[in-house]
C-alpha cells in the first residue's frame, strides 16, 4: 500500500500540501491540465524552487487578479460540480469545504448557508485543495498519516479583526486532532490545510513503517528562525508482524474525582488513542470502582501509558495484545433538500456494506431546520435510501 506521511513541524497550510506533492514528484504540466477543469478564467497556477533555511523546496502559487465578491457553500459546491474531474476528487473537495464552512458558521453563530468565505472563498484556496486532492491521486497514495500539527503562536489579522493562534475556525476543526504550540510568532495553521489534513488524513502521530520512495518540501510564505516547510514522505507501508494488532491498556481507579475522567478522555484521545471507555466495577473494601480502558495502535502505547500514570491516580496497568479485523470505510457527501452530510460507508470485499449519516451533521440541521434530531433523521434515512446507490460504490 502507498501511503503518504505529512511532518508537520511548521505546520500545514494549502499551497504548502500542494508544494510538498509537486516536490516529491508530482508532474506540473499533469496537474496544471487538472486544474484547469474548474474553468476559472485568467487563473494560473506556479511552481517555483526555492530555499528555506537551507532546504530546497517548491513554492506553489495561483495567480489571478484580485476579486471583491465573497463566496458561499453552495458556490464553491457548484464550481466543482460542473467540471470534469473525477467523482471522487468532487466529493473530497466538498467535503473540506464544508468543514470549513461549518466551523465558521459556528464561531459567528450563523447558519451555514449564509457563511461568507472570506479565506476559502479566494481563488487560490479552491485551487489549493483541488491541487492537494489531485496531486495525491497522480503520486498513487492509498492512505494519508500525518504529525502532530504545530500550530505557532501569537495573533493573526483577519478581516474580522485580530484573533490569537491558531484562529477560532482553525481551533474547531481541529477538535479531535492531537496539536501542539511552539514560540514561532505566527499562523503555522490555516483553516484550509486543517481542513484538508483532517479531512484525508487516517491518523495523526508518529510515523508508520515505510519503504520511502520520495520526499518532497511544500514551501510557506513567511519566515521564522526554523524551515517553514511542509516535509511530506511517499512509499509503501512494511507489514509488520503485529499490524493487524491492537494493545488493550486497563486499570482499576477507586480513588480519582470522577470529574476529572472527561478531561481524562479527551486527552487520551489527543494522544493517540482509538477508543476509550469506563466500566463501573466493585473493587476491594467494596468500593465502588471505574476501570479505565484503552484501545490503542501499539505505535502509541508508551505515550498512552506515559499520560495514564501522569495525569490519573493509577499506580499499575494491565496490557495485552490482540489481533482485530477493520471493516475499511469511506466518507461521502450527500445533498439533501435540509442541507449537505457526511455519510460513512463501510466495505466488505470492496462493495458497500452499511450506510450511516454522522450525528454531529444531524444535530447541526437539526438546529438550522427546526427539528430534532429524530425528526430529521427519519427525514435523512428516506432520503438516503431513494438516493442513486451508485455514487457510494467508489472505492
Amino acid at each position: 500500500m502507498r501511503i503518504a506521511y505529512f511532518d508537520c513541524f511548521s505546520g500545514i497550510s494549502g499551497d504548502m500540501l500542494a508544494g510538498s506533492l509537486l516536490d516529491a514528484g508530482v508532474d506540473f504540466k499533469e496537474l496544471e491540465r487538472e486544474i484547469k477543469k474548474l474553468g476559472l478564467d485568467g487563473v494560473e497556477i506556479k511552481a517555483s524552487k526555492t530555499v528555506k533555511q537551507n532546504i530546497a523546496s517548491t513554492k506553489f502559487s495561483v495567480i489571478y487578479k484580485e476579486q471583491k465578491h465573497h463566496r458561499h457553500l453552495t458556490d464553491l459546491n457548484a464550481l466543482v460540480d460542473n467540471t470534469s474531474l473525477d467523482e471522487d476528487i468532487k466529493d473530497k473537495a466538498k467535503e473540506i469545504f464544508l468543514k470549513i464552512a461549518v466551523a465558521e458558521a459556528k464561531i459567528h453563530d450563523m447558519p451555514v448557508e449564509k457563511v461568507h468565505f472570506h479565506e476559502i472563498g479566494a481563488v487560490d484556496t479552491i485551487v489549493d485543495v483541488v491541487a492537494a486532492l489531485t496531486g495525491l491521486r497522480m503520486l498513487g497514495v492509498e492512505k494519508v498519516y500525518s504529525s502532530r500539527l504545530n500550530l505557532g503562536s501569537g495573533f493573526v489579522i483577519f478581516s474580522h479583526g485580530k484573533f490569537p493562534v491558531p484562529a477560532p475556525a482553525t481551533a474547531e476543526i481541529l477538535k479531535g486532532v492531537p496539536v501542539y504550540s511552539t514560540d514561532s510568532k505566527g499562523e503555522l495553521v490555516t483553516p484550509t490545510g486543517a481542513a484538508i489534513i483532517k479531512t484525508l488524513a487516517d491518523n495523526f502521530g508518529d510515523m508508520p513503517s515505510i519503504t520511502t520512495e520520495s520526499t518532497g518540501y511544500g514551501a510557506g510564505s513567511k519566515d521564522f528562525e526554523h524551515p517553514n516547510v511542509l516535509r511530506v514522505y511517499i512509499g509503501q507501508m512494511v507489514e509488520e508482524p503485529g499490524a493487524n494488532q491492537i494493545d488493550v491498556i486497563e486499570t482499576n481507579i477507586d480513588d480519582m474525582n470522577p470529574q476529572w475522567y472527561d478531561h481524562i478522555i479527551e486527552r487520551l484521545y489527543n494522544e493517540g488513542a482509538l477508543e476509550v471507555f469506563l466500566t463501573n466495577i466493585q473493587m476491594k473494601k467494596n468500593r465502588p470502582g471505574i476501570k479505565l480502558t484503552v484501545l490503542a495502535d501499539p505505535v502509541n502505547k508508551d505515550r498512552l501509558l506515559k499520560f495514564i500514570f501522569s495525569d490519573t491516580t493509577s499506580i499499575g496497568v494491565r496490557m495485552r495484545r490482540e489481533s482485530r479485523e477493520i471493516l475499511k470505510r469511506e466518507s461521502k457527501l450527500l445533498t439533501t433538500p435540509y442541507g449537505n452530510v457526511n455519510v460513512k460507508i463501510t466495505l466488505y470485499g470492496g462493495k458497500p456494506l452499511n450506510k450511516k449519516v454522522e450525528y454531529d451533521d444531524l444535530k447541526r440541521l437539526a438546529d438550522e431546520n427546526g427539528m430534532s434530531v429524530k425528526q430529521i433523521s427519519d427525514e435523512i434515512e428516506k432520503h438516503l435510501r431513494l438516493h442513486d446507490a451508485s455514487r457510494f460504490n467508489k472505492v
